[in-house]
């Protein structure tokens, strides 16, 4: 099986190196211990040295500046304020001020999950502190209102600022792609979320939320395909531009002749598009891949116990760590969705597995049936998928290590299938080496039952890790077809260009013969190295980094919406409209900071 080649660093971002220019260009200065930039405004510290995180700083912070643009006026202004002459900055007023600092407390109410109401609850509380504290400063508070109407508008401000600030960088976009993610449920209510990760000139990375469609408005795939080009639109991107589909793989993404993929293929051929790269395991794959192992219904039964215990035991010790740890995933109050999600995890069932013993004597205590402790089969089925999904969560936490180019990602998809073919063949020799619940269940009822020479039947278990190789197969066959360009973006100078695509080989035979090329390639990682390279000296190769840069390296962003829904499930299932709810996710998902600047001057013009 064909696997990308390996290389140490595969990084997107830049090197976290400070750079003199970003002086001039963002008004920082390396500071003296050498860690992260340190800005000459506001005197606060960047702990990062990536280009992207300092210029997200400048511009949310001391967009004010750009006023001064030519070289001369650039720097006489840096060494002004090297002097500490702050006489240019924009001084902000008192309301102004309060302003900022209102919009600055609703976003972390929003990132929180807290209902609109709590804001008052947060000004009480600093205004006891304050009389306590600091009673001469009581006042500064009157200007800040975080009134249940005032946050609603706010988050909706800011959600308007992030949104503008991802439909400027879009237009900018040289290849994109789009990741479906049909798993989010509010309330009685199911949304598509749309994910955008797109790729700029120099090769800068964007991940963001494009925008959430209500499938209970948008049932059929037409609508939905409506929506989702409306959204296009509105960002300034057309499907000339996107290279790649990342999707769940349920019915409704990946239907045959029905499903929303087929439909985006089809509206995106032309002879000005590229084939649309297509991979659908990426997103869920834990949670989705336990239905097909599932094979006896465990985790039904499962939750049976879990509901029993969080009723009536959940004042014994021995169910604390359970109970913590569920706690810390959904809070105290859960619904039967979000626990059954919760359940369906190999972490989750692995410490279930630990407690098995401690269960099986509570459900004797309270008068539960047991019937499944004495049940060879189910006891075996349990084992198995314990096993089965502690390997699939160790590739799903694997796929979330996001800011890696998608060669790097499949060669962990094709390692994991790999492991699936070593755990085909070990039980198919009755060898449990790999199964470690497995084998302890089976010596369990081996000493139980002496007599029976067959406790568990191998063909049963070989036929669910089949069923799983072909699946991962066909979730993942579109990155097999371009191999030959994940190989060659990974190792542009070990390709052999004999291999390569008729079109590319002049430029790949000249960019090997290039010493200088060859220096910068062995120093930089590929972002750098591909961001230095000339297009008009290169176009096939650089037009092949956008393509394979723009894929969806990692599932990190979509987790974290989910991550956000299930923490604050009952938060988001009061009252909310599409628009608030799509403020929330946004604020929730995004790298970016809101430009502070514009929202005050917003809410002072209004």
């Amino acid at each position: 099986m064909w696997m990308t080649p390996k290389r140490i660093r595969m990084e997107v971002d830049e090197a976290l190196v400070f750079r003199p220019e970003w002086t001039q260009r963002y008004l920082v200065v390396e500071p003296a211990e050498g860690d992260g930039a340190l800005c000459l405004v506001c005197r606060r510290l960047v702990a990062s040295t990536r280009e992207r995180d300092v210029r997200r700083h400048y511009e949310a912070e001391h967009e004010f500046y750009e006023r001064f643009v030519g070289d001369e006026e650039r720097a006489a202004l840096v060494e002004r304020l090297r002097q500490g002459d702050m006489s240019l900055a924009a001084v902000l007023t008192p309301e102004e001020r309060a302003t900022r600092a209102g919009l600055g407390l609703c976003r972390f109410l929003a990132l929180k999950g807290r209902g609109w109401g709590e804001g008052d609850f947060v000004h009480q509380c600093m205004e006891v502190l304050l009389r306590e504290v600091l009673p001469d400063h009581v006042g500064v508070l009157e200007g800040i209102d975080l009134s249940p109407e005032i946050t609603r508008q706010r988050i909706l401000s800011i959600d308007s600022n992030l949104r503008s600030q991802l439909f400027n960088r879009a237009r900018d976009f040289k290849a994109y792609s789009l990741a479906l993610d049909d798993q989010a449920f509010v309330a009685y209510e199911n949304y598509l979320l749309v994910f955008i990760r797109g790729v700029g000139r120099d090769l800068e990375v964007q991940e963001d939320l494009l925008t959430i469609i209500n499938l209970t408005h948008h049932f059929s795939v037409g609508a939905l395909m409506s929506a989702i080009l409306e959204a296009l639109q509105t960002a300034g991107l057309s499907l000339q531009r996107m290279v790649g589909l990342t999707t769940t793989h349920t019915l409704r993404m990946i239907g045959e002749n029905s499903g929303l993929v087929s439909y985006m293929r089809e509206k995106a051929v032309s002879p000005n598009c590229w084939n649309v790269i297509h991979y659908s395991g990426f997103l869920h794959l834990e949670l989705l891949s336990s239905y097909d192992v599932d094979i006896n219904q465990i985790i039904n039964t499962i939750s049976e116990w879990v509901v029993m215990i969080k009723t009536r035991g959940v004042r014994r010790p021995e169910f604390q760590s359970l109970l913590t740890e569920s706690e810390s995933e959904h809070g105290e109050r859960v619904n039967g969705r979000c626990l059954n999600n919760w359940l369906r995890r190999g972490k989750t069932l692995k410490l279930i597995f630990s407690l098995r013993k401690e269960i099986e004597a509570f459900l004797v205590s309270v008068g539960a049936t047991t019937v499944h402790f004495s049940d060879k089969q189910w006891l075996c089925d349990f084992g198995f998928l314990v096993d089965i999904m502690d390997y699939l969560r160790e590739i799903s936490e694997e796929l979330q290590i996001s800011k890696v180019f998608a060669a790097a990602a499949f060669e962990r998809i094709c390692t994991f299938e790999d492991k699936l073919s070593s755990l085909q063949r070990h039980m198919e020799e009755v060898n449990l080496t790999d199964f470690p619940a497995f084998s302890i269940i089976v010596d369990e009822l081996k000493q139980q039952f002496k007599e029976d020479q067959k406790i568990f039947d191998p063909d049963r278990y070989q036929m669910v890790i089949s069923r799983l190789q072909k699946d991962f197969e066909r979730h993942f066959k579109d990155l097999r077809f371009i191999k030959k360009d994940l190989e060659l973006f990974s190792n542009p100078f070990s390709f052999k260009p004999e291999y390569a695509p008729i079109s590319v080989r002049v430029e790949l035979t000249k960019l090997q013969g290039n010493t200088d090329l060859w220096n910068e390639y062995r120093v930089k990682d590929l972002g750098q190295f591909y961001a230095g390279l000339s297009g008009e000296a290169y176009p096939i190769i650089k037009g092949v980094a956008y393509k394979v840069a723009s894929l969806f390296d990692s599932n990190q962003i979509c987790d974290k919406a989910f991550a956000y829904l299930t923490r604050n499930q009952h938060t988001l299932s009061q009252p909310l409209t599409d628009e608030h709810l799509q403020a929330l996710f946004r604020v929730a998902t995004t790298e970016m900071d809101p430009r502070w600047d514009d929202l005050v001057r917003e809410r002072n013009d209004s």
